[in-house]
């Protein structure tokens, strides 16, 4: 007879102190029992991997969409990431939740050192250095990039990487040579697409992203972000034009295959996007 689970109770904001935090780890803990959940149990770090970045992925759409309550259920959903693999480590004899928490606990200790030591650090861009130092001192001699993750988002990665060698003075002095580059960019671009080098057109295409990353990180714009708001406005503004497309038309032209294909001009489509540009804006 399966055993039950009693819920976490409530608890006022101010009497918080996470000490909830052990529930959640006895729950893993009884998925993963020979008697738990078979799904859970055939998982591994690999293929939990793709789960912690899409629950990462949805707690920035949540704080994005400001709603309160979707931001605590995903942070719920990452957090159960994150105890997920401190179980599988137990059980591969590596380490476990209470590991975790106090490698992370022991590091910002001593990463803030202007908090709990003898340091100042009286703004922002102190504190930062500070840090930056405690952690070259931590992970030793390895280059300047590695602390980079590989397998970030490309756009933060590049910014990233900006950030990083611009510490060393390897970057434009100012925004008018970010800007220049990526003209440069543009023009090696241009020249790749006319000769018709697929793998320089690649190589171009890869440049002159960098650069406009390298652009938005000197015009202090978060490169990841514009983008995201930009999908964001083509989606609403699209929605408008499909609308139109099913009002006007009875929907999208059936492809070979029956699904939504070409055959409305794209100055009819055109038309319907500046209708969604101008609602947006307020107009008639």
């Amino acid at each position: 007879m399966p055993r039950p689970f009693d819920p976490v109770a409530p608890l006022p904001l101010a009497e918080q102190r996470g000490q909830s935090l052990p529930r959640l780890v006895e729950l893993m803990q009884r998925l993963l029992a020979d008697d738990g959940c078979p799904w859970d149990r055939e998982q591994t770090l690999q293929t939990l991997r793709k789960y912690v970045v899409e629950e990462a992925h949805e707690v920035v759409d949540a704080i994005d969409g400001g709603d309160p309550r979707a931001h605590c259920e995903e942070l719920g959903d990452l957090l159960l990431q994150i105890v997920f693999q401190a179980e599988l480590g137990r059980g591969a004899g590596a380490f476990g939740p209470d590991d975790v928490i106090r490698a992370i606990v022991e590091k910002i200790v001593r990463r803030h050192p202007h908090v709990f030591g003898d340091e100042r650090a009286e703004t922002s861009a102190e504190v930062l250095e500070n840090w930056e130092q405690i952690k070259l001192k931590e992970k030793g001699a390895r280059g300047l990039l590695g602390g980079v993750p590989v397998s970030l988002p490309a756009l933060l990665r590049a910014q990233r990487v900006g950030e990083k060698v611009d510490k060393v003075g390897f970057d434009w002095p100012d925004t008018k040579g970010s800007r220049a580059k990526v003209e440069e960019e543009l023009g090696e671009l241009d020249d790749a697409v006319e000769r018709g080098d697929r793998a320089a057109v690649e190589a171009e295409l890869g440049d002159t992203l960098f650069a406009l990353v390298n652009l938005a990180r000197h015009l202090d714009v978060d490169a990841e972000a514009a983008l995201r708001r930009t999908i964001d406005r083509f989606t609403r503004r699209f929605a408008h034009v499909e609308a139109r497309v099913n009002e006007l038309h009875g929907g999208w032209p059936k492809a070979s295959d029956g699904k939504a294909g070409r055959g409305i001009p794209l100055e009819v489509l055109d038309a319907y996007w500046s209708e969604a540009k101008r609602s947006e804006r307020g107009g008639a």
